[in-house]
């Protein structure tokens, strides 16, 4: 396997990346038409939309999990996962090894939902992603998963004495 290396990527490829990005957001606004308008017709917030995609694909979350991953505070978390119990799409669950855990899990009509905002969002990213030619999709997916199993062997490499391995650190 290969090492990863924890420099930085140089300025001017940090640059090019982030103009990329801006360059899609512009031309081809990702948040509304595949969560904003999902969301929406699915009259959820971005919050409870996050929630109950991350449910949907990872299963039983903590709350603790939860507000990482949707990048809200645990106090927030609490009233979301309030207003989607009260929509009968997600239940609490205490931990059997550990009764101080709570875990998230989708109830059925919760089940059912993500699986009906999955296809929808399925069919517009086969949209989105149809602008490119079957070669270069080949070549974007090699290199996004290329990406995702660096960041990943950083975040379980050991960290060098006095610095972090994350990614963002």
């Amino acid at each position: 396997m290969k090492t990863i290396s924890l420099a930085e990527a140089p300025p001017e490829d940090v640059h090019r990346f982030a103009e990329l990005v801006r360059t899609i957001g512009r031309q081809w606004p990702l948040r509304d038409p595949l969560v904003g308008e999902v969301a929406a017709e699915s009259e959820l917030s971005h919050s409870q939309f996050h929630v109950l995609m991350w449910l949907g694909s990872d299963g039983a979350l903590t709350m603790g999990e939860l507000a990482r991953r949707a990048c809200i505070t645990e106090k927030t978390i609490t009233g979301v996962v309030d207003r989607l119990e009260r929509m009968d799409l997600v239940q609490r669950q205490r931990d059997q090894s550990d009764r101080r855990v709570v875990r998230v899990v989708l109830t059925e009509q919760g089940q059912s939902n993500h699986k009906q905002i999955e296809s929808i969002m399925q069919g517009r990213l086969a949209r989105f992603l149809g602008v490119l030619d079957p070669e270069d999709r080949e070549a974007l997916c090699r290199i996004l998963q290329k990406f995702c199993d660096r960041i990943d062997q950083m975040a379980t490499a050991p960290a060098p004495e006095g610095k972090e391995s994350t990614p963002g650190a």
